[in-house]
């Protein structure tokens, strides 16, 4: 597939905003990505929208635009299928900045997992199924700068452009291998709002309490250490590991240096020492002396519950080889910790358990019965 494309249009003014969504909306189908700058801001944010209809590429400048609130009937419309490649990210930044939910979905990666597809990139599909190619490079760019290159903004294009010849290549594929209600039934699961994915409110320092190496005196330190560097990073609005690295902090944490001859010994160059010695020993100090921080208690499962879980671990695996598929294709992990927390005893347990997922209880319902122990597995 070979064609010198138009250039996509830019929309960053409420008249261009109207204008693709006045196409949009008569649209059966759009594809639909994102670009966002979490290699390099404090906080994440969208910083770009692509959109394509059967008639042009649009990039939306959600910088430039304060106000998106004009999309959302768009994504939420069931009548309107929104394609994206790798849809969970999208959606949690969607969501997250916007408050958008969303109805009618095809996940191309996802897709291809369910296909049995070794390689699900992008960049990859697009050269096997259609010979074109994309440059990786710009994955990593900040898409927050501005003006963009013109290798960036053909890179944003390219990311939906070629998305309704790849879905339509992949639904031919699954409808001949019978696996495309496996699919839409995960492209709905995929829309409905998940509290329990988004990211929870903990402090920073909580996600290295699990460490075996770091007794208590230590994540107190940390804390402290970790409170400084978000500080340190919002003001400057870089990612935290661009102020400090996590293994510098909690080698810091285990050692407690006194002096700023100690930072260097630890691992800091001499210009972090010179922008941020004084404020890591003072966190140091402060850390020394506060009152010990307090793990969070890891919730112990019975020997029961691990038994179950191993078994359908076993059991989804082993049915993924057969299948070709990863063994999460077979059984999503929800469903996974659900039934070996809370066993079905019959067919109607399971099908209460897996509601949103009535092929995979028709298909595997009788042997997840069977393996669970089930008096009512037939």
């Amino acid at each position: 597939m070979s064609e010198t494309l138009p250039p996509p249009v830019w929309v960053n003014t409420n008249p261009l905003l109207q204008q693709m969504i006045d196409d949009l909306v008569t649209q059966s189908r759009v594809a639909v990505d994102t670009e966002s700058n979490s290699l390099h801001a404090f906080r994440e944010q969208v910083c770009l929208m692509q959109f394509s209809s059967t008639k042009a590429d649009y990039l939306i400048d959600p910088l430039a635009l304060k106000d998106l609130s004009a999309l959302a009937p768009i994504f939420a419309n069931p009548n309107i299928e929104k394609i994206f490649h790798a849809a969970e990210y999208d959606l949690v930044c969607l969501r997250r900045d916007f408050g958008f939910s969303f109805a009618n979905l095809f996940d191309t990666m996802h897709a291809a997992r369910v296909l049995g597809y070794p390689a699900v990139g992008l960049d990859r599909l697009l050269n096997d199924k259609f010979k074109i190619q994309t440059d990786k490079r710009h994955q990593k760019a900040n898409w927050a700068a501005r003006p963009l290159t013109k290798e960036q903004i053909h890179y944003a294009r390219l990311d939906t452009h070629y998305l309704f010849d790849l879905r339509d290549v992949l639904e031919k594929e699954l409808n001949q291998k019978e696996r495309l209600t496996f699919a839409k039934e995960d492209f709905t699961r995929a829309c409905l709002f998940d509290e329990h994915k988004q990211k929870a409110s903990s402090e920073s320092w909580e996600r290295f309490a699990s460490r075996k190496d770091l007794s208590l005196r230590d994540l107190t330190v940390l804390a402290q250490l970790c409170k400084w560097r978000d500080h340190e990073a919002e003001k400057l609005n870089r990612p935290v590991y661009k102020v400090i690295m996590d293994d510098t902090l909690v080698a810091m944490s285990k050692n407690s240096p006194q002096h700023k001859v100690d930072l260097s010994a630890l691992g800091l160059s001499e210009k972090q020492i010179h922008l941020w010695g004084d404020g890591v020993l003072s966190a140091v100090r402060r850390g020394v002396a506060a009152p010990l921080v307090e793990r969070k208690q890891i919730e112990v499962r019975n020997d029961a519950f691990l038994r179950r879980l191993e078994k359908l671990k076993v059991w989804r695996k082993k049915t993924g080889l057969e299948m070709g598929v990863e063994s999460d294709v077979i059984l999503p992990k929800p469903y996974l910790l659900a039934m070996a927390e809370n066993p079905p005893k019959d067919m109607d347990e399971l099908a209460l358990i897996m509601k949103e997922s009535p092929s995979r209880v028709a298909t595997y319902g009788a042997q997840i019965l069977k393996m669970l122990g089930a008096k009512n597995a037939n």
